[in-house]
């Protein structure tokens, strides 16, 4: 599904990984953790290929991404649903037409995709609020809104940035329970977290491997996390 190989990945302030090396395979749930500033959001960008690595060799669904064209590139990033820290909506236009865009890029036909968009919005607790433009919803709908988006393509590898930071305990198992039921659909699952409370939680419903990125190198957590 996803494998790092003696990964580097450098910036302008300097090395932020060097010599990583890990693999996700389908169907597992990983949480990766580490102080603020490790790099986990830039770890989650190299999984997508929103970045590529400075040295070693990355592979995601048995493609190397480094040698990807732009379309080839375009097609891995349609099995892979990302949910954003910060959450972006278009606010002009409905909860429903936010979720679908995904649909609409692909240039699929939304007309026959209305009853699995509408179950969809039901099943993540928005079926009420599909009308409403984003500025009107909570922290917890946006949230909510924003794995919808995720997953409305039916991806084969769901990555999410904090998706729980901004919202309070109950809706923090909320989402768990939706990541969670998605993993057992058999989708590949790695959340990006500091919340060591919901990862222990995780851990009661599902088998997950917890990573941590740590003065540079990424390492499995043990098991009294």
């Amino acid at each position: 599904m996803i494998d790092l190989d003696n990964i580097s990945y450098s910036y302008g302030g300097g090395e932020l990984f060097s010599d990583v090396s890990v693999r996700l395979t389908a169907g597992s749930f990983h949480f990766l953790t580490g102080p603020s500033g490790s790099g986990k959001t830039t770890f989650l960008k190299l999984c997508y290929g929103a970045l590529l690595p400075t040295a070693g060799r990355l592979r995601v669904f048995d493609m190397d991404v480094p040698a990807l064209d732009r379309d080839g590139v375009a097609l891995m990033r349609r099995r892979v649903g990302v949910v954003h820290q910060d959450c972006r909506f278009l606010d002009h236009i409905p909860v429903a037409d936010n979720v679908a865009l995904p649909l609409m890029v692909s240039g699929m036909n939304l007309s026959q995709e209305q009853s699995n968009l509408a179950e969809l919005l039901t099943w993540v607790g928005l079926s009420d609020r599909a009308g409403a433009l984003p500025p009107e919803l909570s922290g917890g709908e946006r949230q909510r809104a924003a794995l919808a988006r995720a997953v409305v393509m039916s991806p084969d590898l769901i990555l999410a940035d904090e998706p729980t930071g901004n919202v309070d305990w109950d809706m923090s198992q909320r989402l768990l329970r939706l990541l969670v039921e998605l993993n057992r659909m058999g989708k590949t699952v790695l959340i990006a977290t500091h919340d060591l409370q919901l990862i222990r939680a995780a851990k009661a419903q599902v088998q997950a491997r917890v990573l941590r990125i740590s003065n540079r190198r990424l390492q499995l957590a043990g098991a009294d996390l």
